[in-house]
This record gives C-alpha cells, structure tokens and sequence, in this order.
C-alpha cells in the first residue's frame, strides 16, 4: 500500500510539472497574492528518529495558505534492531501521525503556530507486534516577519522570518519502552519542556523560488530523568508556482537534514543516540479557492542513526488546509 501512495505521488509531481501555464494575466495576479502570504513549506521536525517523541513531524506553515486551520498525516518507516546486541534482529517500525495545526495573525507582522499530535506508533518485535497511542506533545510559536520585499516589487522578492516557541510535555512518556530497544524515541511524548528557535529565509523570482529554513531544539529533562539530545534541523526547496484555469499547483523539490546530539539520562551520555540523516524531498500542493490540498515524500540520501543501528527508509506526508 505505501509503495502505492509513493508511485501516486510520483506521478502527480510529474504532471504537476507538465502543466502548461495558460494565462499570464492570471498567473501574476496569483504571484502577487503570494508576496502578501507565508511562504514556508511543511518541514519536517523530529526528535531522535521517528518523530514520536516530539509533537510529529513539526511544520511552520503551508505553501498556499498564509493563516490557515487543517489537518496533516505523518507516516515515517524505519527498521532498527531489536536489542542491543551484535546478533539482535532487525524489526520494522511505523510512526504515523494526524495533527491539527494552524496559523492565525496576530499583527501585520506576528502570527501563531499551533500544532496538536496525536500518535499511532508501531513495531515488530519478535515476542509480538506492539502498539503505543495517543495524545503527543503539543506545540505553541510565534513567528515574526525581520524583512519584506515591498508589495509592488513583482521581480525579485524576499522574506526573513524568526520565531521561538515551546514543545509542551502533553504526551505520555513510558520508560519501558525504552528498555532494551535501539529505537529510544517509540515514545507518545517526551514528557519534557523543549523550546524551539526558527529562522525562514525565501527568495523569488516570478514562478520560481527558494526557500531556506533552520531550527533548532533545545530539549531538558523530563521527571523519569531521561533528556533527548538538541536537534538541529536545516533544508533547501526549490518550488514553482503553476496554474491551470482556476487550480493552482505548486511542485517543490530539494534536500532536508537533521542532526542531534546524544541522549542522557540521569546526567549521563547513552552510547549510539546521536546521530544524522539528510532527505531528498519532493511533492506539490493544490489549492482551489480556499482549500488546499498537499502531498510530499522524503527517502534517505545519507544517514548515521543510532551507531547505524537505525535505518529510515522514507516519509509521507498529507494535508488538507482551510485558508483563514
């Protein structure tokens, strides 16, 4: 089924970039609507490989929708051992994700981000297939527009934004489940305060564009003593505006990479919880009037997980927005 979603996806990249530009009058009235919007693009925030023990796959905004209330699927893939041992097995894991999130102006220049998780996790293990659910860690910030491009510039826009906010320790956090397992993120929640620092730079020329975006977390202990390394996350999309009568379709294609520090627990360092991985991405999003539909996926270029204890092996994701 999932190999299915990704060909699916494949090929609506594809006709998305296929699609010719028919009007031109419609096409600049359409960019100008976009230097008056958000141009952040659903990016992927994870704690630790998986995703579950943060607030699941932490986005700053959509592609079409400025201020927008929605709803977005997270589904991410990844096999690790099943123990700590040379001889351990490997065993598949499924991290999947509904979050609803929105973007709400507060002045010309600040807006709000809202996410809430709720967490469906997953995985083999040989004594049995086991199942964690529930409520994730709820995420709260504020974005804050440093530099815009003036409205009537039509040429060569730009837009720097930064923000900070909190991760609030919502989600349940079970240290069974980390007992005896690589995989030290197949946790609903932390159980920690983590607080975020966001930094968005995009830049474009008529339909085509550049969008560069780095965070960084800043995560402290939780009450069982145990504290997930800081995570740095980085990327790079290019994405082109297209149009088709009264459908607008915006292609996105470029590389995404994560990068954390080791866990501790009890003020200790654990061996093999570092690690890094750095994603090819690419997807569209439609919009019609004020709905938007988005579609995206992410496979491995290069990873060092856990010692090369954990491999990922893609990510998709999926979001219906309503524009405010």
């Amino acid at each position: 089924m999932k190999k299915y979603l990704l060909i699916t996806l494949v090929c609506s990249f594809q006709f998305a970039f296929s699609a010719p530009v028919k009007d031109s009058i419609y096409a600049d009235t359409f960019r100008k609507m976009l230097l008056q919007s958000q141009y952040e693009y659903e990016y992927e925030d994870c704690d630790a490989c998986g995703c579950s023990a943060s607030s699941g796959g932490l986005g700053f905004g959509s592609m079409l929708n400025s201020n927008f209330v929605g709803v977005r699927y997270l589904n991410q893939s990844y096999t690790s051992k099943d123990g700590i041992f040379d001889n351990s097995p490997w065993v598949d894991e499924n991290f999947n994700t509904i979050q609803i999130w929105s973007k709400i102006p507060i002045t010309e220049k600040l807006q709000v981000f809202t996410l809430i998780p709720f967490q469906h996790h997953s995985r083999e293990l040989t004594s049995g297939k086991e199942e964690i659910q529930g409520l994730g860690d709820i995420t709260v910030m504020g974005m804050y527009t440093l530099y815009e491009t003036h409205k009537d510039s039509i040429t060569l826009t730009h837009k720097f934004q930064m923000g900070g906010g909190v991760k609030m320790p919502t989600g349940k956090f079970n240290e069974a489940n980390n007992l005896g397992t690589v995989n030290q993120s197949f946790q609903v929640g932390t159980g920690s305060w983590d607080y975020l620092l966001v930094a968005d730079y995009v830049i474009q020329k008529n339909n085509l564009g550049l969008n560069l975006l780095l965070d960084y977390t800043i995560k402290t202990e939780n009450s069982k003593n145990y504290q997930y390394g800081n995570q740095l996350n980085y990327g790079g999309l290019l994405f082109y505006l297209l149009e088709a009568n009264t459908v607008k379709i915006m292609p996105h294609l470029g590389l995404v990479g994560e990068t954390y520090a080791a866990n501790r627990q009890h003020g200790q360092e654990l061996p093999n919880t570092a690690g890094d991985v750095l994603f090819s991405k690419f997807g569209l999003e439609i919009g019609i009037n004020k709905l938007s539909l988005g579609m995206s996926a992410m496979l491995p270029v290069t990873q060092h997980l856990a010692g090369s204890n954990i491999e990922a092996n893609y990510r998709l994701m999926f979001n219906l927005n309503y524009s405010l």
